[in-house]
């Protein structure tokens, strides 16, 4: 008789694979067990880098599997047992009186969660530097987590100890974290910078890549634009609390303002430069999807985001001579050894380098 569908028999866990959040299924290898998963959720992936099976994280496939979440205003809080749920709503409230950005208050406390969860009836305040120690020990060799997953992880459950419990600061000292890989930023050529370009006929989406790249904007950045940011007198633009919350001037690329004037003409734009359907901000997600079309239309097999735009715009820069400090500025780095990143990648120096085979 073939075996149904159980959630008893596996275990779920919420995380991110591949950019994407999905759920991560564990469970002793059954061949019953994982045709009934399958029959079940033909969505069924395996990762072969986290050694699991994984779904979509949708609402349809937690209801299946017994994870669910209850919605209280903006916030979101995974179904964990009664005696933690307090502990995950102090954290929200604590990281929203420091004015932490959304994104980074969505990150703490789904990382946070995710500890909560396999606690269950365990309350969260009770454990000890050792139990930790033990709990990020099993996120790295059985969840398999990425260096920077572990990070966020180590991160989240810090803030809650230190800052929600004010716990001393050695509490900490003895959970060692995992070495950062030492990854180089991925920079696009101009020459294929200009194919992409060339790819993109909506006047919108081509400005959108054009002052991505030519002012070395992040895409948040890019869709907080507003029209009265730009000054074409002074040829600046105005980059209103970016990461970190941080206020910047870039300069406006001389190049763009005859496409920048169309467009204000023909879209009329209210408040925001690139508005949606209805007036609201663009969507980030659209943005992206604007860029990867366009590699894709353009023939380049690299893989690299809309943010290799920024990359390659700080490089190109470094690359004709200008100065690591006004980069810096530019980029609305907070410290040089950020911005330094840049001169690894740049054949600024190396082009002039000779290979010795060449002398054979």
């Amino acid at each position: 008789m073939r075996m149904t569908f159980n959630s008893q028999n596996y275990k779920f866990l919420i995380g991110e694979h591949q950019n994407q959040n999905v759920i991560f299924v564990y469970f002793q290898f059954d061949i019953e067990l994982k045709n009934a998963l399958k029959e079940k959720f033909p969505s069924l992936k395996w990762s072969a880098t986290k050694k699991c099976w994984y779904l979509p994280d949708r609402n349809a496939v937690r209801k299946e599997v017994g994870i669910t979440k209850i919605e209280a205003g903006k916030s979101v809080l995974w179904q964990i047992h009664p005696i933690n749920q307090p502990a995950l709503k102090r954290m929200r409230e604590t990281l929203q009186l420091k004015a932490y950005s959304q994104n980074t208050i969505k990150t703490y406390c789904n990382e946070f969660a995710q500890l909560l969860y396999l606690l269950k009836d365990i309350s969260v305040d009770k454990l000890s530097s050792e139990r930790l120690r033990s709990y990020f020990l099993f996120c790295v060799t059985k969840l398999k987590l990425s260096e920077n997953i572990i990070h966020s992880r180590i991160n989240a459950v810090k803030f809650y100890f230190e800052q929600v419990l004010h716990h001393k600061k050695l509490f900490f000292e003895e959970i060692p974290r995992p070495k950062k890989k030492s990854i180089l930023p991925k920079v696009i050529s101009k020459n294929d910078i200009v194919k992409i370009f060339a790819q993109v006929t909506n006047p919108k989406h081509s400005l959108m890549l054009k002052l991505c790249y030519g002012m070395g904007l992040r895409v948040s950045e890019i869709v907080n634009l507003k029209i009265t940011n730009i000054d074409s007198q002074r040829m600046l633009v105005h980059i209103e609390a970016a990461k970190g919350k941080k206020d910047r001037y870039v300069t406006l690329p001389l190049s763009i303002l005859g496409d920048l004037r169309s467009y204000y003409c023909a879209y009329r734009p209210k408040i925001y430069l690139f508005e949606g359907q209805y007036g609201e901000q663009y969507a980030i997600r659209s943005v992206q999807t604007v860029f990867t079309n366009a590699m894709r239309k353009a023939k380049i097999n690299k893989s690299v985001g809309i943010h290799g735009l920024r990359h390659s715009y700080a490089t190109h820069l470094l690359e004709c001579g200008t100065d690591m400090v006004f980069i810096q500025k530019l980029l609305g780095h907070r410290d040089i050894k950020t911005t330094e990143i840049y001169a690894k990648v740049s054949n600024r120096h190396l082009s002039k380098i000779k290979s010795p085979l060449d002398d054979l």
